[in-house]
C-alpha cells in the first residue's frame, strides 16, 4: 500500500516489481478475469508483416503488439483487453477485426522494444477502457485534442453518444468517433463551416476559419459513405435517399472545462459526381455579437442606422453575400429594439438562434410555408416589427412593402453587391418605384474581412502609390501607416485573429426618393449618397486599415473601389 502510494501505477505490476508475485502469475490471473487467453511474449516469434500493420507510436501508446493474422482476423497482445477504444483505432487503422490476447506489462514493454527499434520499453500505460478517447492526429491551423463518444452528447430525441453505445456500435463505432472529433476540433479551432467533400481519388474535411477554408485531414476513401451516413442519422435525415439535397440540424452538448455547452450545427448534403458533399454551419450562441457598437460600423454609419430601426414603420434592407455577417446584423437590431411593449415575429429559414422575447417562425416549403404565407399571416398577428430571412421573389417583397406602408418596421436581407444596387434590384423584381420610395428608408450593405492578429502586428511598409491606387488621398498615402500580423501561435501562423465588418448605410432621404421616383441608374443613386456622406464599403475598409484594424490586401480582396 504505502509503495503504491509513493509511486503511483497500476497493482499487478507493483506487486511483481516487490517480487510478491511472479509475471506469469499475474497474466493468469488477468487472462481469467477478463475470460480472454493469455500468452508468453517471450516464447513467440512475431512475423516482420504482421509487425507493419500497427505503426510503432500505436503499439507503445496502447501497450500492444501484433501477434499473428489470420483471415480477416488480426490478433493482438495486449496488458488491457478491456480497451474497446485501443481495440477499434487498430480495427479502422487496419481493417480487420481484432482478437485480443492478454500479456504481462513486462513483456509486452520488452516485445515493443524488440519488433520496434528505437522505443523504449518504459512507455507509459495507457489510461483503462472508458476513461477517454484516443488521440487523433489532425493537420490544421491548429492543435486539437481528441473527442470520444463518452464526451458529444446529441440533444433532443437523438441518441446518447457514450462509452457504453461504443461497445454497441461494433465495426461502426470507429466512425462515430471519427464525426465527434471532426465536429469538436471545428468548435475549437473557432471554425464556422465544415465541409466533407467526396472527390474521385479523394475525401477531404476542411474548414471555414475566420472565412478562409483550410483542409484539415484527409479520410480512407473507403469511410466516406459511413460518415455521411453518421451525419444523416445525427441530423434525422434519410439516408436511403442519396439523389436530392436535404437539410436537418444537429444539437450537441459538451462539456468545456467542465461546464456544460450546447452548440447547433446546420446539416446540407447535396449529391455531387462522386457521391454527397455535406457542410456543417456551427452556430454557436456565444460568439453571437449582439453589441451593434462591436460590429465595425464607422460612428456617423451607425447613427444612421440606429435611427432608422428606432422608426415605427418602414424598411431596413440589409444586403450582403452569403457568410457577410447579415444574420448577426439583423439579431443585433432586433436585441436593441425588443422591449416587453414590441410585438416581434420573424420568418426565418433556417432559424439560425433562439431569441427570448421573439416570435420565431421556421419556414417549411414542402408543406407550403413560404416567407408570404408567413408574412400574410403576420399581418394578421398585431405585429409592431416584422423580420423577414430574404425577400426572394416579388410576391414576398410586396408583402413586406405593403407592411412597411401599413405601420410596420420590415427587416429583410437580399443578395446585391452594394446598397444603391438594391433599389434597383427591388424595381427589377416588379416593385413600383413609387412603392420602393415609400417604403425603403435605409440599405445596409456588408462585408466580413479578417483582423490583423493584435498579439503579433507590427507595421507594415507601403509604397504611397498602392495607397492611392486603393483609394487613399494623396496627402493620406504619405502618413498612412498600414499593419499586417507577422504570425504567431494565437493566430496559427495566419497573422489574422477574428473578424471585422464593414459596412455601406444608404439612408433614402428625400434628394434620393425623387431620383427613384423617376427611375434613376444605380450609379445615379450612388454619386448621390457619396455626396449625401455615405461611407462606401471600400471607405469604410480603408479607415480599418488606417487604425491598424485590417490590411489592405484584406479590404481589396472584399471590396471595389
Amino acid at each position: 500500500m504505502h509503495y503504491q502510494e509513493a509511486y503511483g501505477g497500476k497493482l499487478g505490476p507493483n506487486l511483481v516489481h516487490l517480487g510478491f508475485v511472479s509475471d506469469d502469475e499475474i497474466t493468469s490471473l488477468l487472462s481469467k478475469q477478463y475470460g480472454v487467453p493469455s500468452i508468453d511474449l517471450k516464447q513467440f516469434e512475431i512475423d516482420a508483416a504482421v509487425i507493419k500493420l500497427i505503426p510503432a507510436d500505436t503499439a507503445q501508446k496502447y501497450q500492444m503488439v501484433p501477434l499473428s493474422r489470420g483471415g480477416s482476423t488480426l490478433t493482438i497482445a495486449m496488458t488491457d483487453p478491456t480497451n474497446v477504444f485501443a481495440m477499434d483505432d487498430i480495427k479502422f487503422m487496419t481493417g480487420y477485426n481484432v482478437e485480443p490476447v492478454v500479456a504481462s506489462e513486462t513483456a509486452v514493454g520488452d516485445a515493443i522494444a524488440k519488433y520496434y527499434p528505437g522505443t523504449s520499453a518504459g512507455a507509459p500505460v495507457p489510461a483503462p477502457s472508458g476513461s477517454s478517447a484516443p488521440e487523433v492526429a489532425m493537420k490544421g491551423p491548429e492543435e486539437s485534442q481528441a473527442f470520444g463518444e463518452s464526451d458529444v452528447e446529441v440533444l433532443e430525441d437523438l441518441e446518447e453518444i457514450s462509452a457504453e453505445a461504443l461497445a454497441k456500435q461494433g465495426e461502426e463505432a470507429p466512425i462515430v468517433r471519427l464525426v465527434n472529433v471532426v465536429m469538436m476540433s471545428a468548435i475549437q479551432k473557432g471554425a464556422s463551416d465544415i465541409h466533407i467533400e467526396p472527390y474521385e481519388q479523394e475525401l477531404r474535411v476542411r474548414y471555414r476559419i475566420d472565412g478562409i477554408l483550410y483542409t484539415i485531414m484527409n479520410p480512407p476513401m473507403k469511410v466516406r459513405d459511413s460518415i455521411v451516413s453518421r451525419v444523416k442519422i445525427m441530423a434525422k435525415l434519410d439516408i436511403a435517399e442519396k439523389r436530392l439535397p436535404q437539410d436537418g440540424r444537429i444539437k450537441i452538448r459538451f462539456s468545456e472545462n467542465g461546464v456544460p455547452k450546447d452548440i447547433d450545427f446546420r446539416v446540407s448534403c447535396v449529391p455531387t459526381l462522386f457521391g454527397e458533399k455535406v457542410v456543417l454551419r456551427l452556430l454557436d450562441r456565444e460568439k453571437l455579437m449582439l453589441d451593434m457598437t462591436r460590429l465595425g460600423f464607422e460612428s456617423e454609419s451607425l447613427t444612421k442606422y440606429e435611427a432608422a430601426i428606432l422608426r415605427p414603420w418602414g424598411m431596413v434592407l440589409v444586403t450582403g453575400p452569403t457568410g457577410s455577417g447579415k444574420t448577426n446584423t439583423l439579431y443585433s437590431s432586433i436585441s436593441k429594439i425588443n422591449t416587453s411593449d414590441t410585438n416581434i415575429m420573424t420568418a426565418e429559414d433556417p432559424v439560425e438562434f433562439n431569441l427570448a422575447g421573439v416570435n420565431q417562425v421556421q419556414m417549411k416549403e414542402s408543406i407550403g410555408l413560404t416567407f408570404a404565407a408567413a408574412l400574410r399571416s403576420f399581418l394578421r398577428q398585431d405585429p409592431n416589427i416584422i423580420l423577414v430571412g430574404e425577400i426572394r421573389d416579388v410576391e414576398t417583397a410586396e408583402i413586406a412593402v405593403k407592411a412597411a406602408l401599413t405601420g410596420h418596421l420590415v427587416l429583410s436581407t437580399l443578395h446585391t453587391n452594394d446598397a444603391p444596387s438594391t433599389v434597383n434590384r427591388l424595381m427589377n423584381m416588379g416593385i413600383e418605384p413609387f412603392l420602393v420610395a415609400s417604403s425603403v428608408h435605409l440599405v445596409c450593405a456588408q462585408r466580413l474581412v479578417r483582423r490583423v492578429c493584435p498579439n503579433c502586428t507590427e507595421p507594415q511598409k507601403l509604397p504611397p502609390a498602392a495607397l492611392v491606387q486603393a483609394g487613399f488621398s494623396p496627402a493620406d498615402a504619405q502618413v498612412v501607416t498600414a499593419y499586417k500580423g507577422v504570425g504567431c501561435d494565437r493566430c496559427n501562423l495566419t497573422g489574422y485573429k477574428g473578424r471585422i465588418g464593414l459596412y455601406e448605410v444608404m439612408e433614402v432621404t428625400e434628394e434620393l426618393r425623387e431620383l427613384i421616383l423617376v427611375g434613376a441608374s444605380t450609379l445615379e443613386l450612388r454619386r448621390k449618397a457619396i455626396d449625401e456622406g455615405m461611407i462606401t464599403l471600400r471607405s469604410s475598409g480603408l479607415r480599418k486599415v488606417k487604425d491598424g484594424v485590417t490590411t489592405l490586401e484584406e479590404v481589396v480582396r472584399e471590396t471595389v473601389k
